[in-house]
């Protein structure tokens, strides 16, 4: 165990070992809820655009990191054993084994997920467009022109927490139900109004569907 240890430890190994400890945390979130395996946190922020999670074919890129930080430490950790003497001609060896293996580890990831992208569905989450004309509840105590934010839910059933803005008298406070109606693109924000099912895009007047 001593060995295994000083070995996972010592350089160059200890670049992958390090990275294999941040990959296992992070599908441990997985496990546990905290994240999903397309690498989007269950964390709501008004992110500026929804990003696509998918790299190398449809295989998405927490995933493909994973493999290639796996496929590194191995082939790391093997070398060190193997080839890594020990003192300065080590820190030479060690040099060039680490950048060996990161060539051969990437091209070896590669070669890996192109048959694995049929376990991935292509599809993609809601853009910030789509939530256009969606009812969303106030999550601050006020909305004006210069403050505000809503969470409103996608089709899929996701939640988001949106910056939103309005004009006008009529308050929107805190649980209060608004309306969507407009996406500003240079502020990143949704122009909101007090929910009328008249107003609703879905519903003809009275509530029912249109």
């Amino acid at each position: 165990m001593g060995a295994f240890i000083a070995a996972a430890t010592g350089f160059p190994a200890i670049v992958f070992t390090a990275a294999l400890v941040v990959v296992v945390l992070y599908w441990l979130l997985v496990a546990l809820g905290a994240a999903d395996a397309h690498g989007h946190a269950h964390v709501h922020l008004h992110s500026r655009a929804h990003v696509d999670g998918r790299w190398l074919g449809g295989v998405p890129v927490t995933f493909a990191f994973s493999l290639f930080v796996a496929v590194g430490w191995l082939i790391s950790f093997c070398a060190s054993v193997l080839f890594v003497p020990s003192g300065p001609v080590g820190v030479l060896v060690g040099v060039a084994v680490l950048i060996g293996t990161v060539y051969v580890s990437w091209q070896t990831t590669k070669l890996l997920v192109r048959p694995l992208h049929r376990l991935f569905p292509d599809e993609h989450g809601p853009s910030r467009l789509d939530f256009v004309g969606l009812t969303c509840t106030i999550r601050t105590g006020r909305v004006d022109e210069g403050f505000g934010q809503a969470e409103v839910r996608a089709a899929d059933g996701s939640a988001a927490v949106v910056q939103v803005r309005q004009t006008g008298n009529e308050a929107l406070a805190s649980g209060s139900t608004g309306l969507l109606y407009a996406y500003d693109e240079t502020g990143e924000f949704f122009w909101v109004a007090p929910y009328d099912s008249a107003l609703d895009p879905r519903t003809g007047p009275g509530g029912n569907p249109g």
